[in-house]
C-alpha cells in the first residue's frame, strides 16, 4: 500500500475515532443532564411532599387531642350538669381567689341583661383552670353550645392543662349575657415571642381591662394585665388564679369531668368551690335569680364577695 493510501486510511481512522469520542462525550453529557434533571425533580417532589404534609398537620388554635364526637358530648354533659346538691356540699371548696367589688364600676349591660365579660387566652394555664369553673357556674343560668377542647401551653407552669376554649362557642340565658374573648391561641408566634392572636378585644373591652386589671385590684403594677380577667357587670372582679391549677396536671378531660360528680375529690373541691363563688357573683348581678342557681349555700357565699 502506497504512502498516500496509508495516509488516507489513517485520516479516516482518526476521523472515526474522533467521531466515536464525540458521540461518547455527547452521550455522557446527556446522561449527566438526565441524572441532574432527575435529582432536581426528586428534590422538588420531596419539598412539595413536605409542604403538603406540613400544611395538613398545621396545628389549629384549638388543637388538643381531646375527645370528639360522643366522647366530647359526654364530657360537656357532665361539666354542664353538675348537681346543685353536689355543689352545695362543696361550698367554698378549695377556692383561694378573690372576687372583690368594683368601686364605681362601669356598668356593663348587653341585650337588656347584665353582662359578664371574660378575657383570657388559650395558652394561659390559669385561664384553663378557670374555664372549668366558669362553665359549671354559667350552666346554672343558661346553655352553652359549640364548646371544644384545648390545652394550655406546654411550656408554661403548670403546663398542658386539659380544658375548653370559648372560641367558637355560644351561650344563651334569659338572666345574663356572657361575652368571652380568647385573645391568643396556644400556638407560639416566633416573630413576637408570644402566642398567635385569636380574638381582638373591642376598644371598650380593652379599656375595662386597662382600667381595672391594675392596682388596687391586683397587688402591684407588675401584675397589671393579668388573666383570666372576669368583669361581672361592673359589680365585681376576678383576676388571675382562683385555685391551684396543678390539681389538674396530667388529667384528661374525661377524668376531670368524672371527678366533678364526687364532691369529696380534690378536683371537685377546686372547680366546684370556684364555680360557687362565680355563681355568687352572678347571683348578685341577677337579683338572686333563678332560685335553682342562687341556693342558700350560694347566697351565704355572697357575703364574702
Amino acid at each position: 500500500m502506497g504512502k498516500a493510501s496509508r495516509t488516507k486510511v489513517d485520516a479516516s481512522r482518526r476521523e472515526k475515532i474522533a467521531a466515536q469520542r464525540a458521540a461518547e462525550r455527547r452521550a455522557e453529557q446527556r446522561r449527566r443532564i438526565l441524572i441532574a434533571s432527575g435529582s432536581i425533580i426528586a428534590v422538588i417532589a420531596v419539598v412539595v411532599a413536605f409542604i403538603v404534609i406540613k400544611a395538613n398537620n398545621k396545628p389549629s388554635a384549638n388543637s388538643s387531642n381531646g375527645p370528639t364526637g360522643a366522647a366530647l358530648a359526654s364530657v360537656v354533659s357532665k361539666v354542664t350538669n353538675v348537681p346543685a346538691s353536689s355543689l352545695d356540699k362543696i361550698g367554698s371548696g378549695s377556692f383561694t381567689g378573690k372576687i372583690p367589688p368594683v368601686n364605681g364600676g362601669t356598668p356593663l349591660i348587653s341585650g337588656g341583661k347584665p353582662e359578664m365579660l371574660y378575657m383570657g387566652a388559650e395558652y394561659c394555664p390559669y385561664c384553663a383552670a378557670e374555664r372549668w369553673s366558669m362553665i359549671v357556674a354559667l350552666s346554672r343560668f343558661g346553655t352553652f353550645s359549640g364548646l371544644s377542647t384545648v390545652h394550655s401551653s406546654t411550656t408554661d407552669t403548670p403546663s398542658n392543662i386539659s380544658t375548653f376554649t370559648f372560641h367558637g362557642s355560644s351561650y344563651t340565658s334569659k338572666y345574663l349575657t356572657f361575652t368571652p374573648v380568647e385573645m391568643e391561641t396556644n400556638i407560639p408566634d416566633p416573630s413576637t415571642g408570644g402566642y398567635t392572636t385569636l380574638e381582638t378585644p373591642t376598644k371598650e373591652q380593652q379599656a375595662l381591662l386597662t382600667k381595672y386589671d391594675a392596682p388596687p385590684y391586683v397587688s402591684s403594677a407588675d401584675q397589671a394585665g393579668a388573666i383570666p380577667f372576669i368583669y361581672f357587670g361592673g359589680k365585681y372582679l376576678s383576676i388571675g388564679a382562683s385555685y391551684d391549677a396543678t390539681i389538674l396536671s396530667g388529667l384528661k378531660w374525661d377524668q376531670i369531668a368524672s371527678d366533678l360528680n364526687n364532691p369529696d375529690s380534690p378536683v371537685a373541691k377546686a372547680i366546684g368551690g370556684t364555680a360557687n363563688h362565680i355563681t355568687a357573683a352572678i347571683c348578685k348581678m341577677t337579683g338572686n335569680q333563678p332560685a335553682s342557681a342562687c341556693t342558700a349555700t350560694v347566697q351565704s357565699l355572697e357575703k364574702s364577695l
